[in-house]
């Protein structure tokens, strides 16, 4: 995996394909095919949601943890719990890059100091699968947490591959809206007022609280940082690649457990991103992930209460519809004559219905004027 020039993550073919290869890449990779069986599923699957057995609020038990984090430390929470345990010999995810401070690189976690430096959101291209071979070869086993894309590409792998379920007993994934390139790094650290991303010592796009704050700290020792919903909402989002645009799955449903931002909500049901104490939602989708969570409570590395999927639908309204806008926007595509991803049993067409024939039609119009403008890339 390479950075391209578009500012994302790229694979970088340097060796023949043989076709047995270009199979198992077609039939696990989920740029070009994301596919649900059924018969894998073990909870009723839930047309927005995914596979669900259970959710949840939840937050990190660990008041220092809880505030570092982005989502009140769910997620870390868990991933402590299966360490301590020895549930699992480390944990494969997303961190800091240690050669820059505005660049991811792959993490392994052993303990809480590793699981505390990784906390966080990174909106920026990360690859956390790309030297997963090795990874299966190695003796140890490991849990995986990444976009939900890259857990639907290890799932998928594991159809084919059985190294994967002896050597992963947990994917955990975080809802995504879509991956910023770097370039949506740059311009946010322009408007922040950096003038030399050398210059820059650490760098944090959330947590220290929550939403918590975009923190660029410089090597002089002045900070500069800007608010979440500008950050994100009028800054990164704008620099989303074309594929996050037409993903069916950004609530992570090939996970065994999935957590997310449990916003609060004003009176009309709106999120707001006022400063206060983080909490997660927590989704289990399997058996295993569920078990998993129950005993993450018990022992009291996470603290929980319930939540409905109506409640959720409120704290996410953006991934409460984006299966809805999937059809149209694959028809427009077609209409503009590229090739479109496979997508099976993953109820577009009743989520596509939700949004009625005009939000149908305003989808695929709005898309095809982009598409044939070029304004949409990558």
């Amino acid at each position: 995996m390479i950075d391209a020039e578009n500012g994302f993550r790229r694979p970088e073919q340097r060796t023949e394909i043989s076709a047995i290869q270009a199979s198992l890449i077609d039939q696990a990779c989920p740029g070009v095919n994301i596919r649900h069986e059924p018969a894998e599923h073990e909870a009723e699957y839930h047309a927005i949601w995914g596979p669900l057995i259970k959710a949840r609020l939840g937050w990190s038990s660990d008041v220092s943890l809880r505030h570092r984090a982005s989502s009140g430390g769910g997620l870390s929470a868990i991933l402590l719990h299966l360490l301590e345990h020895g549930e699992v010999d480390y944990v494969l995810h997303t961190s800091v890059s240690e050669h820059s401070p505005i660049r991811n690189s792959l993490a392994i976690s052993t303990g809480r100091d590793d699981v505390f430096h990784a906390a966080g959101s990174r909106y920026a291209p990360s690859s956390p699968l790309e030297d997963i071979g090795a990874r299966l070869d190695g003796p140890k086993r490991f849990a995986f947490v990444g976009k939900p894309c890259d857990v639907a590409a290890l799932r998928q792998l594991a159809r084919h591959d059985p190294r994967v379920d002896e050597k992963v007993p947990y994917m955990i994934a975080f809802m995504c809206a879509g991956v910023p390139s770097h370039h949506g790094t740059s311009q946010l650290l322009r408007e922040m007022g950096v003038e030399d991303e050398s210059d820059i010592k650490e760098f944090r796009y959330r947590g220290d609280g929550w939403p918590g704050y975009a923190t660029a700290q410089m090597s002089g020792g002045s900070k500069l940082s800007m608010d979440y919903d500008t950050s994100w909402g009028s800054i990164l989002n704008r620099h989303l690649q074309f594929r996050c645009k037409i993903c069916p799955d950004g609530v992570g449903e090939f996970a065994d457990i999935v957590c997310a931002d449990g916003w609060y909500c004003d009176e009309s049901g709106e999120p707001v991103f006022e400063e206060s104490e983080g909490r997660s939602i927590v989704m289990t989708r399997t058996k295993r992930g569920e078990a998993l969570v129950s005993r993450a409570i018990d022992e009291g590395h996470l603290i929980a209460e319930h939540v409905t999927v109506e409640e959720i639908a409120n704290m996410q309204p953006y991934q409460a519809r984006r299966k809805g806008l999937v059809l149209s926007r694959l028809a427009a595509m077609v209409v503009s004559g590229r090739r479109t991803p496979r997508f099976e049993n993953l109820e577009l067409a009743q989520n596509a219905r939700l949004l009625g024939l005009i939000g149908n039609l305003r989808s695929m119009l709005g898309t095809l004027r982009r598409l044939l403008s070029k304004q949409e890339a990558g």
